[in-house]
């Protein structure tokens, strides 16, 4: 498998289906700390956000590095200002793509015992799950980069999932990368635009489901077996004709895609591994077994 140290960040307009991106108030520059000040320093020499709230998990890793900037529409629980998410200035792809992400098991969540998959189209992933608030359509600086504020932190009590009596909700579901390890696989040489309209379909008979008022509501129409986050993204994949794909777990799905999609002449894959950026608030993430015996085999040729 090849490395790469940041997955392709694609600009996206809107977060679907909840928040828009507030694209004008976007700062770009280098992630400075000194005199116990952190800040970004623009092109200009000038500082920003000296008054705002920087995460410690982004100084750890990006400090001294060309970053992109902006507000969150969620607030910080103890300045009730928006979080700033700040992520990694690189370029988009200049083609249609699409990223199959494998992404490996929490240790601490026994719920997340295969891994997870999400589906990248052209810089809009979308995310499925069994808990309806976590069906979602995210910029990729989203997916990969949210910092451990206000909502998205653990809670401060157990480091996990909690919903206060008081409403107060930690949903432990920061930054992908600084969570686990994922796994990708890369494919130019398709169509994006019909690709992208199979996937929204799938989401939208999602959020279609009458909405409790609990936050951890569960989607009805979830099944760990034959509806899961796998089975959506491989029924997508074969309604677009990539019916040789086969899998009903994560990392099955992941080697049995990246094996087939890599033998036909009309793509260009790539298979990558996008390593965890370790944080306080998360431990090492763990890689799960196949379970069709065949991807072994499979996963035996990718490596080859």
């Amino acid at each position: 498998m090849a490395e790469n140290t940041f997955p392709i960040m694609c600009p996206a307009t809107r977060r679907d289906p909840v928040h828009p991106v507030n694209v004008t108030a976007t700062v770009r520059g280098t992630l400075r700390q000194e005199g116990g000040q952190t800040y970004i320093e623009g092109p200009d020499g000038a500082r920003h956000l000296t008054d705002e709230v920087i995460w410690r998990g982004y100084l750890d890793h990006f400090e001294g590095r060309a970053v992109l900037a902006r507000p969150l529409p969620q607030t910080d629980y103890e300045r009730g200002r928006p979080i700033q998410i700040l992520w990694p200035d690189e370029p988009p792809p200049s083609q249609d793509f699409i990223e199959l992400y494998y992404n490996e098991r929490l240790v601490k969540y026994r719920t997340s015992f295969l891994g997870h998959n999400a589906i990248n189209v052209n810089g809009r992933i979308f995310n499925f799950s069994h808990l309806l608030n976590e069906n979602e359509i995210l910029t990729p600086e989203e997916y990969f980069y949210r910092p451990a504020l206000g909502e998205f932190a653990p809670s401060p009590d157990h480091g996990r999932f909690e919903i206060r009596e008081d409403g107060r909700a930690y949903f432990d579901k920061f930054g992908r990368r600084f969570m686990r390890t994922i796994h990708a696989i890369r494919v130019f040489g398709i169509d994006a635009g019909r690709i992208a309209g199979i996937f929204e379909g799938i989401m939208q008979r999602i959020l279609d489901t009458p909405r409790q008022d609990d936050p951890a509501a569960k989607w009805r129409d979830f099944h760990p077996l034959t509806r899961n986050c796998t089975t959506l993204i491989r029924d997508g994949l074969n309604a677009y004709g990539f019916d040789v794909v086969r899998g009903r777990f994560p990392r099955d799905l992941f080697v049995n895609a990246a094996y087939h999609l890599s033998r036909r002449p009309e793509l260009r894959v790539e298979v990558l591994r996008i390593d965890q950026l370790k944080v306080a608030e998360a431990p090492y993430s763990a890689r799960t077994w196949l379970l069709a015996p065949g991807n072994y085999w499979r996963q035996a040729r990718l490596s080859a």
